[in-house]
């Protein structure tokens, strides 16, 4: 599951880049990305933000829907692995950044997406608030995470700072952050992941969060 939080967990992503992609396919399906671009309303030409964007899950769903895409991580092995797969193309640029500091100006973007990210930030509604600055009027977050659950496992073995969410905290911290016509919805996908120490497993259902920047 994938985001950033701690130094444990920037350790953490830095050690595994190289093999993510290959257990990400372990843990939720390709689908999941299908469905948060579906509901984002980019076109061809759009720029979107991919934020804790790992080695690229949802930026791959974006170039092959036309979009250009920057994609921001506090991980530069994760965004190494994006470089070898796109850097060449002049589609994608990769930003070092953080949950407070995207690195991106106002309104850099038409639409920003966060995948597997909260559940392992400080601060998700500090998370959020950053997401909407970077958000043109008009466009959309989507955020893709945890329903709240209670897999202890998952903090240590894979860093996670927080058990997923409530979807009402999720709907309040994104209208906290300015956003509008805000929708919480179960994806119909799981997330799934064995314990490395133990006979446990893990099987959280996913939300889809969706809100629009204002029109000034």
């Amino acid at each position: 599951m994938k985001g950033r939080g701690e130094m444990g967990s920037h350790d953490y992503f830095n050690g595994i880049a190289g093999q993510w992609d290959d257990m990400r396919r372990t843990f939720f399906s390709d689908d999941l990305r299908k469905k948060a671009v579906d509901v984002s309303g980019i076109v061809p030409g759009t720029v979107a933000a991919d934020v804790g964007a790992g080695t690229g899950f949802v930026t791959e769903e974006l170039l092959v829907r036309g979009a250009a895409v920057v994609a921001v991580d506090q991980s530069r092995s994760m965004l190494d692995e994006i470089d070898k797969k796109w850097g060449s193309t002049g589609r994608v640029r990769t930003v070092l950044g953080s949950e407070d500091d995207l690195r991106l100006a106002d309104g850099a973007v038409q639409a920003a997406f966060a995948n597997m990210y909260l559940h392992h930030v400080e601060d998700p509604a500090v998370a959020i608030r950053e997401m909407a600055r970077i958000i043109r009027p008009g466009g959309r977050l989507v955020i893709t995470d945890l329903e709240e659950h209670s897999f202890e496992f998952l903090r240590t073995e894979q860093h996670d700072r927080w058990l997923g969410f409530k979807r009402d905290q999720i709907k309040s911290w994104l209208e906290d952050s300015g956003l509008t016509d805000v929708h919480v919805d179960c994806t119909d996908e799981s997330c799934c992941s064995a314990s490395t120490t133990t006979s446990n497993e893990a099987k959280v259902s996913i939300f889809l969060a969706v809100g629009t920047k204002p029109l000034l």
